[in-house]
């Protein structure tokens, strides 16, 4: 039985999962701890807050790692009896927030309870002023405590190929109509970050953010079959690193001195 199979039966233990998303994403969960973990002491703390969380399928990584796991999503998932059974049986507390425009959920935490804050393959989908959000996440984040970004990468060489294709053929960019009309709001990706605009991003949060670790990550799912374009897709984003699909990125809130300093306006 392989990793991927032992993992899974501790969902099924629980009364089942959505498997087919676990199987696709199995490799980027296990790829960012592993990187996380070469850079995160134990001894800095293990607190960690996942936001996004959806079927718990990255919480529980670190839950059985004895990480102390708190995570958030939409009721949607943490409804739903198998997800409540798996956080009863490996101490995951859940914390419900319908809309992250207004983190209810992040409000009810104390001041510096947390030493690290997932928040993977989330970014791209807020489709909302996202500071009110920033500004809790900051307040309950201690200092030296750290942001896990992963998300793609906008100037990915497969995501630049798409983008012509669309302009060329006159169907704009964008999110597509197809997907605005027949997805749930936070299916799109709605805004895709380059590494640069990722470091603006937090810096023009507040200057207590730095940039602590950041990579252009390429495919986590290693596929055995590709067609001869897919080939050489790939071995361009090898010698590229700037054209690779993925970006991953530690942001460290390195003190509290400054806060915050972002008003949205109209």
């Amino acid at each position: 039985m392989n990793q991927l199979d032992k993992y899974l039966g501790l969902f099924e233990a629980s009364g089942g999962t959505d498997a087919d998303y676990l199987r696709r994403h199995f490799s980027r969960f296990i790829e960012t701890k592993e990187r996380l973990l070469s850079h995160w002491d134990r001894g800095q703390g293990n607190q960690l807050l996942d936001i996004g969380a959806h079927w718990l399928h990255q919480s529980l990584l670190y839950a059985i790692d004895g990480f102390e796991v708190t995570a958030l999503d939409l009721p949607t998932t943490f409804d739903l009896p198998n997800v409540r059974a798996l956080a009863d049986a490996h101490a995951i507390r859940l914390l419900t927030n319908a809309d992250l425009e207004h983190p209810l959920a992040l409000r009810a935490l104390a001041d510096d309870s947390f030493d690290l804050v997932l928040f993977t393959e989330i970014i791209e989908h807020i489709a909302f002023n996202p500071v009110a959000m920033w500004r809790e996440i900051y307040r309950v984040l201690k200092p030296g405590g750290r942001i896990v970004i992963t998300t793609p990468n906008y100037y990915a060489l497969r995501g630049l190929l798409r983008h012509a294709l669309r302009f060329l053929s006159g169907h704009g960019g964008g999110v597509d109509i197809r997907s605005i009309l027949r997805e749930h709001t936070y299916a799109h990706h709605w805004k895709e970050y380059s590494r640069g605009e990722l470091m603006g991003y937090f810096s023009e949060l507040s200057a207590d953010f730095i940039c602590m670790h950041s990579a252009h990550i390429e495919e986590y799912q290693k596929k055995e079959m590709w067609k001869i374009a897919g080939k050489i897709v790939l071995g361009i984003e090898h010698a590229i690193p700037a054209l690779r699909p993925d970006l991953y990125m530690e942001i460290e809130l390195v003190h509290k001195d400054k806060g915050i300093v972002v008003e949205p306006h109209w």
